[in-house]
């Protein structure tokens, strides 16, 4: 019996989320029947979500190994507004200007690494102070206005990014799903992936079974860089102007996601198919109490106690999954012991 309610209570654990998700909606369903269960409000949501499910992703990579990117915010509001300047005061195609900005968005990935792996400064201090850097090069290259394109406008191409459409859908899910498609493969079943995991539970140990602990840190923050550096590109395409203080305002959800899904899915531990269905409780959340007419603190408000209660309850699914551990080890002693 109790063997049986531990399981139980471990697949609730695991499941707890995305049942979670699924009463959400039927609430907010039930609570605006003509406007939140429509095809139009799903593609809204869909749209105005691509980019902090992004960033997500992103930050879920250095939290694998136990570390943070506080930069993140800064370095997509910087990479938009380099696309943004780029676009309106040069006539170099928007592609190599996208290419160009996720290549300088992951060197600040590669300045991170370094400074958290050979520096040994710790990542929160590290990746705040390079933060810091980026926003006072965002207000610097736009004189702390904004960048406005010409009456014109900007390459029907690059706007598509954002705008377009595929089997019905926003483009942006499509990048989502490609997104977490990589990262579970990379992180769930190649070498790579585990080695990671190692780190982030044991830098130690990792270390004596030969992983090489700071080239795949360094990796782990400028493939986060990276994806950040795409996000920057499609934010530019979907606002079309350049502010230099609208970064900071994706980092929080950014984290929520990211640690909220360390408690679904793979109990204790950041993973892609997790973060997918945090992201997914805070689109449909937020996009409820929006749509109930809540004042605009409703919702940094909202990402706020999730993210303590994704921090709680992280830490919690930690401690459950150790104890369960150390438990199947007493009970596999006890049994070699009798024989």
């Amino acid at each position: 019996m109790a063997k049986e309610k531990v399981s139980l209570s471990l697949r609730i654990g695991t499941y707890g989320l995305p049942i979670l998700a699924v009463l959400i909606f039927l609430l907010f369903s039930y609570l605006l029947p003509d406007t939140y269960p429509t095809a139009s409000n799903l593609q809204a949501i869909l749209t105005n979500q691509s980019i902090p499910a992004l960033l997500a992703l992103g930050a879920m990579i250095p939290i694998v190994t136990a570390k943070f990117d506080l930069s993140m915010g800064y370095a997509l509001g910087l990479t938009h507004v380099v696309v943004m300047w780029l676009l309106i005061n040069t006539h170099i195609s928007w592609i190599w200007i996208c290419l160009v900005s996720i290549i300088g968005c992951s060197v600040v990935g590669l300045i991170n690494g370094l400074l958290v792996e050979f520096a040994q400064i710790d990542s929160f201090i590290a990746t705040l102070g390079t933060g810091s850097v980026l926003y006072a090069l965002s207000g610097w290259i736009t004189h702390g206005g904004r960048l406005v394109p010409p009456l014109e406008g900007l390459p029907i191409g690059f706007t598509n990014l954002m705008n377009g459409h595929f089997l019905g859908l926003p483009i942006g899910a499509f990048y989502i799903i490609a997104l977490v498609a990589i990262l579970v493969i990379v992180l769930e079943f190649l070498p790579a992936g585990r080695g990671l995991y190692v780190i982030g539970s044991n830098p130690r140990a990792a270390e004596l079974i030969g992983i090489p602990k700071q080239r795949y840190v360094i990796l782990a923050f400028v493939s986060s860089s990276a994806i950040t550096g795409f996000a920057g590109c499609l934010l530019a395409a979907q606002q079309q102007v350049g502010n230099p203080s609208i970064g900071s305002e994706y980092l929080l959800p950014a984290f929520v996601g990211a640690l909220l899904g360390s408690t679904t899915i793979r109990l204790g531990r950041a993973n892609a198919l997790g973060t997918l269905v945090a992201v997914a409780i805070l689109a449909i959340g937020v996009a409820g109490i929006q749509q109930l007419g809540a004042d605009f603190w409703a919702t940094p408000l909202f990402n706020g106690l999730t993210l303590l209660a994704a921090v709680g309850l992280a830490g919690y699914s930690a401690r459950r999954r150790l104890k369960s551990g150390a438990e199947a080890s007493r009970k596999s002693m006890e049994a070699t012991n009798q024989k």
